[in-house]
């Protein structure tokens, strides 16, 4: 059973050295080589005491959460970054002073004991899981290098063609208070999109890179998941009206640091920022950026911190009350600062989202002209913002005027490549008019920019093999979801019916109707008619819609 950390037994010795540190255990001090102060939060100092307590030894990382937080209930998360200070304040960016066990926990070296770098030795049980589980590792290790399709030994560079990949990784938030959240993401979201802007660096999508969040894996091993040859990680501090960002450019192969910086700003100097982290991580892998440096725009910054706290929502929960909250910080963005596209982008998005689903008591089309009126605005004011574009392609596409939505989807897509969203989205319109193949190949595009796709990128991979013909290319297709959700089943009974698999199309139709209006064929063509186009494919969806059970 575990203990409280003040009920452990401490240890005879005052203080513990790792590496040129030195712990010391009763007032939770971390001092460096000349005897200075490190500074640690709080939480971090606890865990690092806690593991001081049993240098050497594997602690679970249940047992580091009941001790550090026993009365309070925090997710694994926290733990994660605390160990990541800890870290940090170590220099420990090999892991070699606190090492971790993955699933298990942690262990904290004590660089004064004979053979402390050594990983201690598996149990006879230990040993016995270890070696069925390092056959399934080795076959699952086998099968993405045949996804990948390295070439060359472990340790090389990925052949990853001409243009150099770059990830650029979530950066770590250590504002507290007040000051904390929204901002981490939106300097490293600006860096992917500046970035992506040059038709001379692949980058790679954000929902790829921001999955390794609080994630342990070595540089090495992201490079490789990834297929990249360069790694941007950071860190922000945001206190009051000071902002200090650290960027680090990283070899993904070898790990080896090229570049690294400190800026200590005003907080109005955000996308100043922003913008000299782009050009010199370009000049450092040989592609010059040349553009007018941003000037201190705190106003600005205000309207943006609104703008995420609203998606920030919208992300948590999709529903009316969300959509509400939402308008609101939106509506706070645009008082802010009346000149920057942000709070426009985030009511376009809001009233496309109220004309969808009937929110906020607007009918259709008053609820779409809202959205894009302020779609517009947001246009005037900075054309060449991808995110402005995207907002006027989903209104369009909403609208039903699929060239306009097909214009800005293009536009988008060219002001920042790496949006995967943007690519998969934008095959919508091309969909409904019979532009099957340009669809086939933009979604190609997506999943081969944002490694770690979502599923729906295969639903609409199905849709698009369905439009040509391919029913089994489009079954195989939505068999690498890895959870088919119930409004997926409508395309999986269209694609068993073309395959004349009745009574599976029959089984999925029921799943997808089973809490939604079933319509008869009638309304369905005079629904669609109109929107999709393509020769041919209203009338056969309709007749696939018949066979799985669709009345007329």
């Amino acid at each position: 059973m575990s203990r409280k950390h003040d009920e452990i037994e401490p240890k005879s010795v005052a203080e513990l050295r790792v590496g040129t540190f030195r712990f010391i255990k009763n007032t939770k001090e971390l001092l460096d080589a000349e005897g200075q102060t490190v500074p640690l939060r709080s939480q971090s100092a606890d865990v690092l005491a806690y593991l001081a307590d049993r240098p050497g030894d594997l602690v679970t990382k249940a047992e580091l959460i009941e001790a550090v937080w026993p009365d309070t209930f925090v997710t694994d998360d926290s733990l994660v970054q605390c160990i990541g200070d800890i870290r940090r304040a170590l220099g420990d960016k090999k892991q070699r002073l606190v090492q971790t066990y993955p699933k298990k926990g942690y262990r904290l070296v004590d660089t004064s004991a004979p053979g402390a770098l050594r990983r201690p030795a598996l149990s006879q049980a230990s040993r016995r899981w270890a070696l069925p589980a390092f056959g399934a590792m080795a076959a699952a290790v086998l099968i993405l290098f045949a996804a990948w399709v390295y070439k060359g030994a472990a340790d090389l560079p990925v052949d990853l063609g001409d243009k150099p990949r770059i990830a650029v990784l979530s950066f770590d938030d250590f504002s507290v208070g007040p000051d904390k959240g929204y901002l981490s993401d939106a300097i490293a979201e600006g860096v992917i999109t500046e970035l992506a802007r040059s038709s001379r660096i692949a980058v790679i999508a954000r929902n790829s890179s921001f999955r390794y969040r609080d994630s342990d894996a070595d540089v090495r091993q992201i490079g490789q998941e990834l297929g990249v040859h360069y790694i941007v990680e950071g860190s922000q501090q945001k206190s009051g009206d000071s902002l200090k960002v650290t960027v680090q450019l990283i070899l993904a192969a070898s790990g080896e640091h090229l570049w690294a910086h400190t800026y200590d700003q005003e907080i109005g100097s955000l996308f100043a920022v922003q913008d000299a982290i782009v050009k010199t991580v370009a000049d450092r892998i040989g592609v010059r950026i040349e553009r007018p440096v941003p000037g201190s725009d705190p106003a600005m910054v205000s309207a943006l911190h609104f703008h995420l706290q609203g998606i920030a929502i919208i992300h948590d929960s999709f529903d009316e009350a969300s959509n509400a909250k939402d308008l609101v910080l939106n509506r706070r963005a645009i008082e802010a600062d009346p000149g920057s596209q942000f709070g426009y982008i985030g009511l376009a998005h809001g009233y496309r989202a109220a004309a969808t689903f009937g929110w906020q008591g607007l009918e259709r089309q008053e609820a779409l002209r809202l959205g894009l009126q302020n779609a517009k605005k947001a246009l005037r004011i900075a054309p060449d913002d991808a995110a402005v574009h995207f907002a006027l392609a989903r209104l369009y596409d909403e609208s039903g005027d699929r060239a306009m939505a097909m214009a800005s989807f293009d536009k988008a897509i060219a002001l920042n490549p790496s949006a995967s969203n943007y690519l998969v989205g934008s095959t919508n319109p091309m969909l409904y008019a019979g532009q099957a193949k340009e669809a086939v190949e933009r979604l190609k595009q997506a999943m081969g920019i944002d490694p770690f796709h979502q599923d729906w990128f295969h639903w609409q991979m199905g849709w698009a093999l369905w439009e040509l013909q391919d029913c089994e290319g489009a079954l195989a297709a939505m068999m690498k979801m890895k959870k088919i959700d119930r409004g997926a089943h409508r395309m999986l009974a269209g694609i068993y019916a073309c395959l004349d698999q009745v009574e599976k199309a029959q089984e999925a139709y029921k799943v997808f109707y089973a809490e939604a209006h079933e319509p008869t064929i009638s309304e369905q063509r005079a629904e669609w008619q109109d929107i999709w186009t393509a020769p041919g494919s209203l009338d056969r969806w309709l007749d696939d819609m018949r066979v799985a059970g669709m009345k007329d």
